[in-house]
């Protein structure tokens, strides 16, 4: 009955020690190439690529093209911590995540010390969407709009 007892203690440790955290799983769960639906004609675009960073992170670039045809990319990496961390290809501007829950995160942007937009970005059940309500906000932090888009995986 020990021995049992020993080994089964054994084989719920181990699988406790070896289960992702909850923001590994965020990770792994979203890790690809990203398209937005959009009804605007090409050149228009938006591809959002999420890729490991770190231990148990991640590094998220946008790449997106205007109407016009000008290109621009920028991006950040997160541990999933609610630390605040540069953006990369944009001026005095920081990003914060934490996890909400196994399928969500918020997302928390920075510009110029002042927080601008608040996102929560929602995986779907099936791991093929993503959808990300925007939250933005004026400099008195009062709440000016609220807008959705939806992201399905390509890769």
């Amino acid at each position: 009955m020990t021995r049992r007892i020993a080994a089964f203690t054994f084989a719920v440790l181990a699988t406790v020690a070896l289960a992702p955290t909850a923001a590994e799983a965020q990770g792994e769960s979203r890790f690809g190439e990203w398209r937005l639906q959009s009804d605007a004609p090409p050149p228009s675009s938006n591809i959002m690529t999420y890729e490991p960073w770190g231990d148990g992170g991640m590094k998220i670039t946008v790449a997106s093209t205007n109407s016009q045809g000008r290109s621009s990319e920028w991006g950040y990496t997160t541990l999933f911590d609610g630390a605040f961390r540069t953006v990369e290809g944009q001026e005095n501007s920081e990003t914060a995540v934490e996890v909400v829950d196994e399928r969500t995160t918020r997302i928390t942007n920075r510009r110029n010390g002042r927080v601008s937009q608040v996102i929560i970005n929602t995986l779907s059940d099936d791991g093929n969407r993503i959808d990300n309500d925007y939250i933005r906000f004026d400099a008195e932090g009062r709440i000016t709009r609220v807008t959705r888009a939806v992201y399905e995986r390509i890769r």
